[in-house]
């Protein structure tokens, strides 16, 4: 974490630099992140999705990344996503929006946002995925050594889907976007249902069954 909070302003003016392939992003789960309901943002990061999204709180372990994200209006814990503070069943909906490729232990995130998601809420996990031409580009920043990527784990889409079914989660729908190479996308692209070819890929699950401890 200590990358994340030394180079925060480097993170958060990525966003600006690639204006329209994270409106792109925004307007993929827009199609799939609930109207309403009390959200969680798990990985918020510096809000640059939970803000425009109307998550109202947000979970993070980087101290200078929540001071960006309160500032964008949302309510903000220091914590992760192994271990939330939060009581069982307080969430409509948990969204991790690049998150799970940072986690240590994804199976343990997606078990905790289940214990504080109701019955019938919905968790959406957002990544690049790793197939794609976008998750083939960050690959590589990997392997060079690049400061965020060099330590990440990224997922396909269907491990995702995966992961989300091992953990009791039913009813999945994905989206997709970033059809292009990043320095190619000069204007707002429309999201597809599916993966397998956009780069940026959401996929939303329901919590159907009750409530099950963490051990």
């Amino acid at each position: 974490m200590n990358i994340f909070n030394k180079y925060v302003e480097d993170y958060d003016k990525w966003y600006d630099a690639n204006k329209y392939a994270y409106l792109s992003e925004l307007k993929a789960l827009k199609q799939i992140i609930p109207k309403k309901g009390k959200g969680l943002e798990i990985g918020v990061g510096t809000g640059r999705f939970a803000g425009p999204l109307g998550v109202s709180v947000g979970i993070d372990p980087s101290r200078k990344m929540l001071e960006l994200a309160k500032r964008r209006g949302i309510k903000t814990f220091s914590g992760r996503g192994e271990r939330l503070p939060f009581r069982e069943c307080e969430f409509d909906y948990c969204l991790m929006a690049i998150t799970i490729c940072f986690v240590s232990e994804p199976g343990r995130v997606i078990k905790e946002a289940e214990r504080v998601l109701k019955k019938n809420g919905k968790l959406i996990i957002a990544i690049v995925d790793k197939d794609s031409h976008l998750g083939r580009y960050y690959m590589k920043k990997k392997l060079q050594g690049h400061r965020f990527y060099r330590e990440a784990n990224f997922f396909s889409s269907r491990e995702i889907v995966e992961l989300l079914t091992k953990h009791g989660f039913d009813n999945l729908i994905a989206v997709q976007t970033v059809f292009k190479p990043l320095k190619e996308i000069k204007e707002l692209e429309e999201p597809e249902k599916g993966f397998g070819k956009g780069g940026f890929v959401a996929v939303c699950g329901t919590k159907t069954r009750g409530m099950r401890r963490v051990p």
